[in-house]
Order: C-alpha cells, then structure tokens, then sequence
C-alpha cells in the first residue's frame, strides 16, 4: 500500500507541478498503457473531456486529478500492479520486504503505540523522539535482499517512527542492525514471538529505544491498527484485516 501511495504522489505531484499538466496527464497515460478513450471510460467521463484537458484547453484541478490517478492505479492492480512495480523500483519507492509504511498526521504516544499493537513494554519508560509514522518490516526478506546502504530507506519521510519486524526468532538481528545503523527509529517493535533475546533489551535500552514485544495480534490486524490510524487527509480509509491480506504478498 505504502508503494502504492508513493507512486500515486509521484503522478499527481507531477501534473500539479508542470507548467504543462496536459503533457504529464498525456505522459502517465501512456505509460500505463491507455487511450484517452480508455482512461475516459474508466474515470466515467467523455473522451473530449481528457483530450481537453491534455491539449490545455482545461486546467486540472484536485478532483479530476485525483480521479484520473485513481483511474490508472485500479486499472494496473487489475494486471497484477505490472507498471506501478516498475515505476516503483525506478524511482527507489520499493524495498523488498516492507509490508507497509506511513506517516501520521500527528506525533503518536507510545502509550498509544502500546494500545494498537497490543504491546508489552520491555525497556524502561524511555523519554523518546517523537513518532511520526510507523513501518512494518518483514526481517527475513529485507535482510535477505537489502544493502546496507539502503537501511535509510525503511524510515520513510522521518525516522521518528515505529518500526515493526516481524517473522523473526529471537529479536536481536534487527537490533544489531539498528545498533549500527546511521539512522534509528524512535521505537522498535518486536512481533509474533514470546521470549526476546536479552542482548536485544540492552541494546535497546543503550540505544534509548523503547522496545516492544507484541506476541499476541496477528501481523495483519497491526497493520490494520496503524494504518488507520494514520492520517493522510481528514477522512482517512479504514482498512479491514481481510482487505489488508489482499495486500500484503506472502512471496
């Protein structure tokens, strides 16, 4: 989802940003492949409405932009998000191993970052940076498949954040790779086992970082409690634990 929302920015940033949106409208059109005619019917419109918009005739505004982004994304997740990937990887959006990531409208206490994971604190009430969006990692894939330079791309727009690993054993992997890790995020999360590795704690608790250990709530449903509460706009989307295993790709 989170890549999903990167490449929707990306494509309406560009058209906002143009001197010429008709050009960009015309543009991210073609890359996913469509006719005006195509992207008409899919928005609900008439085709003189796009070729206006394209030649300039019209300035875009919000709604329509949105619906036209709207109109391509949906499109490409019914081929199996064939050009959305691509345009992810070229522009550095994907990272093997992120289930999803996003940032809040509002720094989130870790008192409530306890209540939506269902967490048990392992650390002292540590006096934390504030955390400002959460990213949930799959270890064995991310470790598998990132360069160390690269860790600085799981903290999003900030890395005041939660950050969640799950499938992992013991809990210490990730707090190594944090120990040395350029950038660290204000909180860790630690899903789906019941004992920790203590080396893991005192990392954490040398590091002044909160340390969570969630065994109890299915990755899914965390990713349902964190990302709606999220806020990218006044009205966010609330998610349901199945539409999120639509989501989340096992393999």
């Amino acid at each position: 989802m989170y890549v999903v929302e990167c490449v929707a920015k990306r494509i309406a940033g560009d058209i906002v940003w143009s001197n010429k949106p008709g050009v960009e409208l015309r543009r991210w059109r073609e890359i996913y492949g469509l006719s005006q005619v195509d992207i008409a019917r899919l928005m609900g419109v008439s085709y003189s409405v796009v070729s206006d918009y394209e030649r300039g005739k019209r300035e875009p505004g919000r709604r329509f932009i949105r619906q036209f982004v709207k109109a391509l994304l949906e499109y490409d997740e019914g081929r199996g998000w064939v050009v959305t990937r691509r345009v992810a990887v070229l522009l550095g959006y994907y990272v093997e191993g992120v289930i999803d990531m996003a940032e809040f409208l509002l720094p989130v206490s870790l008192e409530e970052i306890l209540r939506l994971t269902h967490g048990i604190l392992l650390t002292p009430f540590i006096d934390h940076r504030p955390i400002k969006g959460y990213t949930i990692v799959d270890s064995i894939r991310t470790i598998e498949s990132i360069a160390a330079n690269e860790f600085v791309k799981l903290m999003g727009a900030t890395s005041d954040r939660v950050m969640v690993f799950t499938r992992i054993t013991r809990g210490r992997s990730p707090l190594v790779a944090i120990r040395v890790a350029p950038v660290k995020p204000s909180v860790v999360v630690l899903h789906g086992i019941k004992k920790v590795d203590v080396i893991a704690i005192r990392i954490a608790v040398k590091e002044e970082i909160p340390l969570i250990l969630a065994p109890h709530l299915p990755i899914e449903e965390i990713v349902v409690s964190l990302r709606n509460h999220t806020l990218s706009s006044k009205k966010p989307t609330i998610y349901s634990p199945e539409q999120i295993k639509t989501k989340i790709n096992p393999t």
